[in-house]
């Protein structure tokens, strides 16, 4: 295979070599706690869930992470045939060529590697899996460039550590895909162009993970890895018709990930479902989790939700949301009901302090992260020096008090979830953004996109609890909306047992947009 379509290649930083700086070298100042955490526990190798035969032959561009395990398993097509047809699918189309910045070196020979596995019986949990990875997470030998100019034609040094933990389960890295600029940029990135929605290419698909959203959507991809910080792994989900789970914070490890805020980063799986990422999930997680794989390997075996509590909140996240995306929602609601869950109506929070907070944290850490470079500012993406010229702006005093309203945030939303199980919101308040003016139509009133992207997100980066986003039907336009199901915290196989019982009850993730595969 040719790893680098003509299309795909890495743009020339408008920066000087020698001049460009490597994001990992940033300082987290997190780092400092954690000598003070407990060891991890040692890894013993987790079984994988038994993998359904899933007989019907198909456009394998189209199967997700199960559909292609049991192929492989019965030797109905090989990773290499897999990654042959999405190759070529990527090869062939805007969205290849807007959503895959480039290959990543030896993937060809990993999936021989694979091969070899399913044939000898030595097939690992994921053996053989082809992921997208967004260009802020490192992939050893790949050129990681957070797109951004700044960063040169850097080449990863090592693996970050969740792609060593899915290399380590048999699936392969195959592809870096696009972000806004350190991963909180405007939809127009300045090094590497614009990423336009396989479902309209006059919308966004919404950020910062991009072309990880972009990719699952014209199924250029099974699986892919975002990250969440005010909400680019759940809105790129919502606005492209994908699934993605932003996981519990500090479940999956951020090391080896260019950070934006090293309060609110959070790194998570997206793929076609809520089984899909159910079967993968365990396998990324910073440290090896019995419990967490049996309560997901319960998810795939028997997703029943009869008797779990749903909270229905009474404001905010129903605010400031269009008609259709609030049918759909309630659809979702009534379907959930119908499978044995009891709908409880939640209290009404004051969520704008936290939402505010969370804002104040983000835009003060860039800052902190990025400022150094204010010299060559005319490089910067337009969004993100917004952004970075706001977190100068706020004293000293304005971040503590946001990160003592973080902790009150948590406090109060868990006791707000004290007589239920999960959470359900509405996704984003509506159908994906129009790119010519930067808005959102609710109801026919165009929105900023800084208004109303994050509102029903953002909560979730503050308080770090997991959160799910998924399909729930289409809007006026024809185009995805989503729903939000939240747990408490580690409750990440819950949210996805609600998210798998909905699916298997609805089509909506099935979708894909039109004429995709004509």
């Amino acid at each position: 295979m040719n790893r680098t379509p003509p299309a795909m290649v890495v743009a020339d930083p408008a920066i000087k070599i020698g001049h460009a700086f490597d994001p990992l070298e940033l300082i987290d100042p997190g780092l400092a706690d954690r000598t003070y955490r407990l060891a991890p526990a040692p890894d013993n190798g987790l079984a994988a869930a038994p993998v359904p035969s899933l007989s019907a032959d198909l456009p394998w561009r189209t199967a997700g992470v199960e559909e292609l395990l049991s192929a492989f398993a019965e030797n109905r097509i090989s990773p290499t045939g897999v990654l042959d047809e999405l190759n070529d699918a990527i090869r062939s189309s805007t969205a290849g060529a807007e959503a895959v910045l480039r290959f990543v070196p030896g993937f060809e020979a990993a999936a021989r590697d694979s091969e070899t596995r399913w044939r000898n019986g030595t097939a690992r949990p994921l053996e053989g899996i082809p992921f997208g990875v967004k260009d802020i997470i490192d992939v050893a030998g790949a050129s990681v460039t957070s797109g951004s100019h700044f960063t040169g034609k850097r080449i990863a040094p090592d693996d970050a550590a969740v792609v060593a933990r899915l290399r380590a389960a048999g699936a392969i890295p195959f592809a870096m895909t696009a972000t806004t600029e350190f991963a909180t940029g405007s939809p127009h990135n300045p090094r590497f162009g614009t990423v336009t929605n396989p479902w309209d290419k006059t919308r966004w698909t919404g950020g910062s993970s991009t072309g990880s959203g972009a990719g699952l959507a014209a199924r250029l991809m099974p699986l892919a890895l975002g990250t969440d910080t005010g909400g680019s792994i759940r809105v790129p989900s919502c606005w492209c018709g994908t699934t993605g789970l932003k996981p519990s914070r500090e479940r999956v490890s951020r090391a080896g990930v260019a950070p934006l805020s090293w309060t609110l980063d959070h790194i998570g799986p997206m793929a076609r479902s809520a089984r899909d990422i159910a079967r993968v999930l365990p396998f990324m997680t910073a440290q090896s989790e019995a419990d967490l794989n049996a309560h997901c390997g319960d998810v795939l075996a028997d997703h029943a939700v009869k008797g779990l509590r749903i909270g229905v909140p009474a404001n905010w996240f129903t605010e400031l949301v269009d008609d259709a995306v609030l049918v759909n929602w309630e659809l979702a609601l009534k379907t959930l009901e119908a499978l044995g869950c009891s709908l409880v109506p939640l209290p009404r929070i004051d969520l704008a302090p936290w939402h505010e907070a969370g804002w104040i944290i983000l835009q003060c850490e860039l800052a902190t992260l990025h400022s150094q470079r204010l010299d060559r500012a005319e490089l910067f993406d337009p969004g993100l020096l917004h952004r970075l010229t706001n977190g100068l702006a706020f004293s000293a005093v304005d971040y503590a008090r946001a990160l003592q309203v973080r902790a009150e945030a948590q406090m109060g939303f868990l006791s707000a979830m004290a007589d239920v199980d999960l959470v359900m919101t509405p996704g984003v308040g509506g159908e994906a953004g129009r790119l010519d003016s930067l808005t959102v139509d609710v109801n026919g009133e165009a929105q900023s996109f800084q208004s109303l992207i994050s509102r029903n997100t953002m909560i979730f980066d503050v308080t770090g609890l997991p959160a799910l986003m998924l399909p729930a039907g289409l809007g006026h336009t024809g185009l995805p909306t989503g729903i939000q199901i939240v747990g408490r915290p580690n409750a990440d196989a819950l949210c996805l047992r609600a998210g798998a019982a909905f699916q298997a009850s609805t089509s909506h993730h099935q979708l894909s947009p039109p004429g995709l595969l004509s």
